[in-house]
């Protein structure tokens, strides 16, 4: 398969050698200065098609690839110039001609001078033309976004762009499902896609834009086709199994309608083949698009989650997934002022898992293994969720602007997960059947209120405050032969050791921040702020034993209970000040802060009260419009809720008891961070590349004690830094018109500190991941891209390795088929080669669908070479992991869907 693929990139090249010239030069005003960022057109005359383009670099040099023998007609244009065409004629010898532009039709700022030109740049704004990148064979947005240059799409369905991660996705200026873009990228169908705009620098706030740093925020704009604007548009899929013994089944129903008014987003999908629209990973980072208040005040203060561990996996490591999911997404125009808006979510979800895994805990300071737990686990998953976002926008003018939003989140979940553990302590084997049941019902209630008002080009004032209600209810119940903690109050001599316990933490959260800019000059502010963050929480947990009769035995003693409150508070005041000066900015800053703690327990108080001062920088160097270097610099503050700080005894798992300590104190953190970012228009070509360095000092670690494989733990305050070091670069391009090519680097460095039986421990991780891929972009020939990606995990007492190369070819033929197929080949292996296994997935689709006909025609299939199971590992502080997960087998899907 994989010398098929060569051979069609080799013949799809030569073509393409073969029938082509250049034409290059240099494009200048009349006093001889080259032009950056000049779009250059080339219009065949025969077929009005346009057949390159390019825009010219910092020299004002564009290159052109144009067939022979071939009349064109190349625009020239530039914003504050006077627009050029001139008559070539090509021969088979290349050609170099320079232009020159004359001043004089300035045009309005914003305004797209050719439309139909691939990509162009206006100001922080990237516009791509959807069609010069579609080759008939994309149905949903992500398939568009994958052949913009400088766009990453990832498998989670996040966007990313210069290496920095899109933020908000926007449909026609509008909110879609704010707060993440996988649902954007998954359904949004690309036939209605006119242009992608990039908005690099975004602020929502039009008030804040000139004042605040906003080079991390990057957000993207769908514009659609006139075609489906004021009217329904969308899809109806259904689709069923055929050729297998069990029924299979999808629904998937998705409406939209724009209209300068008001828009509405209807997503649904049915189905039992492994579709997950919303994963427990999505549903937990979709804040609605709230930030953290206090980020800029250098204190961390994060509530969090007691969720038992119950995560729905990805399809690609469950064994079977039944899913119900319907979404609804509003926007509405009251006035020209004030704008609604908002979204509903509802999933259910049935997930039955299959794992195999082996988890080696660590000799303190070495690679030898201490014990060993094999385990077989069958986990059966329910889970439904909600979330709910209504929003208000109240800008009656540039200078006022009042905003408010609500986010709610509900869920139940439960988890039966039988399992056989073997474990293995001194080489003396046992083996015993666990049952673990967990179940779960958290509400989390997210208001937002933000105030903006400039009084005058001098004075700008703004004003937000958050509050977050939290309950959380976990409970947790297990079942085993052995009894691994010697609890007091517990009974002994039992059949069954089982151990129930119930769990309730209610959180109140306030962040409120006032901010004053004050406009030194044009380039120079200075931003007073003064916050306050005020948190109140109460933990209550109990156990009890149900014993062999059936009788309760109430573990009420006063360690195997909670009953806590914790009161947090931090008052600060911040000074910061701006100023751009020539290519620079630079943000020095700092923050003074008051804290107060108190945690009441077991019967009496236990108090803090300190301050500290917290400085902060950030400096950028605008190489050129498209090329920069940022660094930034932080000191902060991290504190611990009240899950660190109970000190009754909690169970993580069946082999896992944990206790806080009421005494603990903050942990501080230096970080230093560097970004470079390139964006050549020139030949589409762009790098980013980031470098971050962390020292932890105080750290909140664990003091672990093992009997076998099982573990008791307490938290304590490190003497010893934490230290981490993280990098990555990427590198991709364009070239001869129909080609991209792209390599990137992910690398971890970690070095922890801990107590492992009384011994300090110190245990280092380096992690790395490489990847080079290459694809092709044509309109009427197969397209095909390669790939290869090597990761490698390197834990105290092993390597691990996985090579992935894949490929995809997807070609659109005969006007009315399209094929896509994907190939990805695991090997996976450790050093010693103990572990050893090799797998692969094949995907395949033939889609039949008449020009301008709304019926689309598909069979499709997934996990053709019907592997069986995928491997994982991961690392602890004190132990690796590998996991088996076993996967769904082969599907084919024969669908039908009727385009509105």
């Amino acid at each position: 398969m994989k010398n098929i693929f060569l051979v069609t990139l080799f013949f799809i090249s030569s073509l393409s050698f073969a029938q082509t010239i250049k034409i290059e030069g240099v494009i200048t005003d009349d006093k001889n200065v080259g032009l950056e960022m000049v779009n250059v057109m080339a219009v065949n005359k025969a077929t009005k098609g346009m057949d390159s383009y390019a825009i010219t670099n910092e020299k004002g040099k564009y290159v052109l690839d144009l067939k022979v023998n071939t009349t064109y007609t190349i625009n020239v244009s530039f914003l504050g110039m006077k627009s050029t065409q001139l008559e070539i004629v090509t021969s088979n010898v290349n050609i170099k001609k320079n232009i020159v532009l004359e001043g004089g039709a300035v045009e309005l700022d914003g305004v797209e001078i050719v439309r139909e030109m691939p990509v162009s740049i206006k100001g922080d704004t990237i516009v791509y033309n959807a069609d010069s990148f579609k080759t008939g064979t994309e149905r949903k947005l992500e398939d568009v976004l994958k052949k913009l240059p400088g766009v990453e799409v990832n498998a989670d369905g996040e966007i990313e762009v210069e290496g920095k991660k899109v933020t908000k996705l926007m449909v026609e200026g509008k909110d879609f499902f704010d707060g993440d873009t996988k649902l954007g990228v998954k359904n949004i169908p690309a036939d209605a896609i006119d242009k992608v705009q990039v908005l690099r620098n975004f602020n929502e706030n039009s008030i804040l834009k000139g004042v605040e740093n906003n080079q991390d925020n990057v957000a993207m704009n769908i514009k659609l086709k006139s075609g489906k604007k004021n009217f329904w548009f969308g899809d109806l899929t259904a689709g069923i199994g055929v050729g297998m013994l069990d029924s299979r089944y999808l629904i998937n129903p998705k409406l939209f309608y724009y209209s300068p008014k008001y828009s509405i987003n209807l997503i649904t999908n049915f189905n039992n083949i492994g579709e997950l629209p919303l994963t427990i990973q999505d549903y937990n980072k979709l804040t609605g698009g709230f930030r953290g208040l206090t980020a800029k005040g250098g204190s961390s203060f994060n509530v969090s989650s007691n969720d038992l561990g119950i995560s729905l996996m990805r399809n690609n490591r469950a064994k079977e997934i039944e899913t119900q999911f319907g979404a609804a997404n509003f926007s509405y125009n009251v006035n020209k002022a004030w704008t609604l808006s908002g979204f509903g979510i509802i999933s259910s979800s049935v997930t039955d898992l299959e794992t195999v895994s082996q988890t080696n805990i660590l000799e303190p300071n070495s690679s030898e293994i201490q014990s060993t737990e094999n385990k077989k686990e069958l986990a059966n998953q329910k889970s439904n969720l909600g979330m709910f976002k209504l929003s208000s926008s109240y800008k009656p003018s540039t200078d006022f602007q009042f905003d408010y939003d609500v986010l709610t989140k509900i869920s139940k979940q439960e988890e039966d997960a039988p399992s056989i553990r073997e474990s293995i302590v001194n080489n003396t084997s046992a083996t015993e059947i666990i049952n673990t049941a967990k179940e779960q019902q958290p509400l989390s209630i997210n208001q937002n209120l933000s105030l903006f008002y400039t009084l005058d080009e001098k004075n700008i004032f703004a004003v937000e405050m958050q509050h977050l209600y939290q309950e959380e209810d976990p409970f947790y119940n297990t079942n085993l032969n052995s009894q691994p903690f010697n609890l007091v109050g517990y009974t002994p001599g039992q059949n069954r050791n089982d151990i129930t316990q119930n769990r309730f933490v209610k959180t109140s959260k306030i962040d409120a921040k006032a901010d004053y800019y004050y406009m030194l000059t044009p380039k120079s502010n200075i931003n007073v702020t003064l916050g306050n963050t005020y948190s109140y929480q109460n933990f209550n947990s109990s156990m009890y034993q149900t014993l062999d009769n059936q009788d309760i035995n109430e573990l009420d003693a006063t360690v195997n209970k909670n009953d806590v409150s914790y009161n947090f508070n931090d008052a600060f005041l911040g000074l910061h000040y701006k100023i751009l000066t020539g290519k620079f900015t630079f943000t020095p800053g700092v923050s003074v802060h008051g804290y107060n703690m108190t945690n009441q327990q077991l019967g009496t108080d236990y108090s803090q009260n300190f301050s500290r001062v917290l400085p902060d920088l950030l400096a950028i160097y605008q190489i050129k419009k498209a090329e920069s270097l940022t660094y930034n610099f932080s000191y902060t503050n991290s504190f611990t809720d009240i899950n660190q700080l109970a000190e009754g005894l909690v169970f993580s798992n069946y082999n896992s008891l944990r206790k806080g300590s009421r005494t603990l104190e903050n942990a501080t953190a230096r970080q230093h961070s560097l970004r470079y970012f390139k964006y050549n228009m020139f030949n589409l070509e762009n790098i980013s590349a980031f470098l971050t360095y962390s020292k932890r000092i105080d750290a909140i670690k664990t003091k672990a004690f093992y009997n076998g494989v099982n573990q008791s733990s307490v938290p304590y305050n490190s003497d010893f830094a934490d230290e981490t070091v993280s990098g990555s670069g990427s590198y991709g391009r364009s070239f001869l018109k129909n080609y991209k090519a792209s390599f990137s680097a992910n690398l971890n460095w970690s070095l922890f500190n801990n107590i492992q039986n009384n011994v300090l421990s110190s245990n280092e991780s380096f992690t790395q991941s490489y990847t080079l891929r290459t694809s092709t972009n044509y309109k009427k020939l197969p397209n095909l891209e390669l790939g290869y990606n090597m990761v490698i995990n390197n834990y105290a007492n092993s390597i691990y390795y996985t090579d992935r190369p894949f490929a995809k070819l997807d070609y659109y033929f005969l006007d009315s088929f399209s094929l896509v197929t994907e190939y990805e080949f695991y090997h996976y292996h450790n050093a010693e080669k103990t572990v050893d296994n090799q797998y692969d997935f094949l995907s395949a689709s033939l889609i039949y669908q008449k020009k301008d006909s709304k019926f689309e025609y598909k069979i499709s299939g997934t996990n053709l070479l019907n592997t069986k199971s995928i491997n994982d590992d991961s690392f602890s502080q004190f132990s690796t992991r590998i996991s088996q997960y076993t996967v769904q087998p082969r599907y084919l899907i024969l669908s039908l869907k009727y385009n509105l």
